[in-house]
């Protein structure tokens, strides 16, 4: 019975490995982020983005975070290009998903400037920009919109497999996710603007788990 039951189990490939990374991506990553959100003093989810948390005393947690969480997304990338390797979307779709992981990396290395009164102690209002605060804007909005993208390439992928459910779920969280970006770059540090965000964070990383535990199955 035994060498019956390890004959029949199925192991884990190197692409079905990679893919669990995606999958397991997202809850780190928001797990770790509320954690602080709701701990660390002064910290209000309404009004402060998480990348703020790469600030003060603590700020080496949620650096680590975006390191681990980029590493993870990175190698959910290389885990799509085997799982799409024949069809559409076969080469966009890890490349967008490899450019977002990367701009991660880019977010911990060029942490947000302190703003709005956060970390504790920091004056109210916008603050100073220096060239790291620039750096992070510009890192981020170029991996949220190739984040977004994916979404709209992978879509495409599954529409022409015939998985329509799929499909419209893909598009409508690229959709979801995109609008929010605009919005909290637009809207000037208001509190819909940041929570409309963080619905759109979560739908990604949802997202994101659940596309890639899909096509583990087929990897």
């Amino acid at each position: 019975m035994t060498h019956l039951a390890h004959s029949s189990a199925r192991p884990l490939s190197r692409p079905r490995l990679l893919l669990a990374c995606g999958v397991m991506a997202g809850p780190m990553y928001v797990t770790v982020a509320l954690a602080q959100a709701f701990t660390r003093e002064g910290f209000d989810l309404a009004r402060h983005p998480w990348s703020f948390l790469a600030n003060g005393d603590l700020g080496w947690i949620q650096t680590l975070n975006f390191v681990l969480t980029a590493l993870a997304v990175i190698a959910a990338a290389a885990g799509l290009r085997h799982a799409l390797a024949r069809g559409r979307g076969g080469r966009w779709a890890p490349i967008l998903v490899g450019t977002f992981g990367a701009s991660m990396i880019g977010a911990a290395l060029f942490p947000a400037d302190p703003a709005m009164g956060f970390p504790a102690g920091t004056p109210e209002g916008p603050g100073a920009i220096t060239l790291s605060g620039m750096l992070h804007l510009a890192v981020g909005g170029v991996g949220f919109l190739c984040a977004s993208a994916a979404c709209y390439v992978i879509a495409s992928r599954y529409a022409r497999d015939g998985r329509k459910g799929w499909a419209w779920y893909s598009r409508a969280t690229g959709t979801l996710f995109l609008g929010s970006f605009v919005g909290i770059a637009s809207g000037g540090g208001v509190a819909w603007a940041n929570l409309a965000f963080i619905a759109g964070i979560l739908a990604l990383w949802t997202w994101m788990s659940l596309m890639s535990l899909n096509l583990s199955r087929s990897a």
